[in-house]
């Protein structure tokens, strides 16, 4: 890697602050915090220079790594050296209020002070969430009610620390009249104000408020990620019919949201164990017409939603589709369509699939036995 800076300075290409910023992140990912220190030092050397924005870089991926330590340490270090601005102050009260490191946030809070510098939105945000996560609900408050007397208006990400507060201790009702007051004060939720509520209410088996929140999210234009959408199908698919994560899905899917292989598994799983064949087979051609392979996971959960509801026969075919493709079903699924069809007099049809499923099985051994002794044919 620094081979490719080198390389870059000679050839008389310079590097950004960006390139730094995923150099010295690597370092620092890579517990090599002190060569990340030294990368900043010898900025020179590639043509930057050791300035505040460069400060900045280096102190952002030392907290958000965990290492609020040595960037703290190292602020230190540089004090009258590099010139300071509030985002510095701000970024090492974030690191410990991470952690929930109320007297350092003080420390700090009290040399940004006496460096001229005040808080604003963001080290009001910081503030609160170490107060929260140290249990300090009621201080938190007290700040968050003393803000508009400093000529600081709360924004979305003090509501955000003040919401993320109350679902650390359980209390929802609070919850919802900090969401609430949101709009009252010209404040508009964001995409992290609805995942921290949804997830909440996920959480805590509240699925009528999750999909209302969830509702009121896409009304405001909101589109959340596919990471987000799996966050909320995963616990809906763990408790309950599946009726709600279906819910979940549609409006995603209207509003154009890009849905999961994981997610799209987790509904499967669920449909196959409440025997919704139907609903199932939708879920899986949605899942090929939007570019996912089928696998073995996949093919059971079908052929097991199939076997529910004595669809037998399309669960044989299911299953041969499976074989041809490569994939041997597990034993359980194979276990309980040979006993159906059996119990359903159907003697020709399961020695047929069993025959299907030893030569199946026989190769899926042997390819077992290569690849433990290192054999890829």
């Amino acid at each position: 890697m620094m081979q490719i800076l080198h390389h870059m300075r000679a050839q008389g290409i310079s590097p950004n602050l960006e390139t730094i910023s995923i150099v010295m992140d690597s370092f620092v990912r890579a517990q090599h915090v002190s060569k990340a220190i030294q990368m900043f030092r010898n900025l020179e050397e590639i043509g930057l220079e050791c300035d505040t924005e460069s400060l900045n870089l280096l102190l952002q991926c030392l907290c958000q790594r965990s290492h609020v330590g040595a960037a703290n340490s190292f602020l230190n270090s540089v004090k009258g050296k590099i010139q300071f601005n509030g985002n510095t102050y701000n970024i090492i009260i974030g690191g410990w209020s991470r952690h929930g490191r109320v007297s350092e946030i003080e420390r700090i809070l009290e040399a940004m002070v006496a460096d001229g510098f005040s808080a604003d939105s963001s080290t009001f945000s910081f503030i609160l969430e170490g107060l929260g996560r140290a249990g300090r609900i009621d201080d938190a408050v007290e700040i968050f009610d003393s803000m508009k007397g400093k000529d600081c208006m709360p924004d979305t990400r003090v509501y955000n620390a003040m919401i993320s507060n109350f679902i650390s201790v359980r209390n929802f009702d609070e919850c919802v009249r900090y969401y609430k007051g949101m709009s009252s004060n010209s404040c508009d939720p964001n995409i992290d104000t609805y995942t921290k509520l949804i997830a909440a209410f996920l959480k805590a088996r509240k699925v009528a408020d999750a999909l209302e929140m969830f509702d009121e999210m896409l009304g405001r234009g909101l589109v959340p990620t596919t990471g987000t959408i799996t966050s909320f199908i995963e616990p809906l698919c763990s408790y309950g019919p599946p009726y709600a994560a279906m819910m979940i899905y549609k409006k995603a899917r209207k509003v154009g949201c890009r849905i999961s292989l994981s997610a799209y598994k987790l509904l499967l799983m669920r449909l196959s164990r409440f025997g919704k064949c139907g609903m199932l087979l939708n879920i899986w051609e949605d899942m090929q017409e939007c570019g996912y392979a089928s696998d073995k996971e996949v093919y059971d959960y079908v052929i097991n939603g199939l076997c529910n509801i004595g669809h037998l026969e399309n669960a044989v075919l299911v299953m041969e589709e499976s074989l041809q493709k490569g994939f041997c079903p597990s034993r359980l699924v194979y276990s309980k369509l040979n006993n159906k069809l059996l119990a359903s007099n159907k003697v020709e049809r399961a020695y047929k699939l069993f025959l299907k499923i030893k030569h199946a099985r026989r190769y899926d051994n042997a390819q077992r036995f290569w690849r433990s002794k290192g054999w890829h044919f």
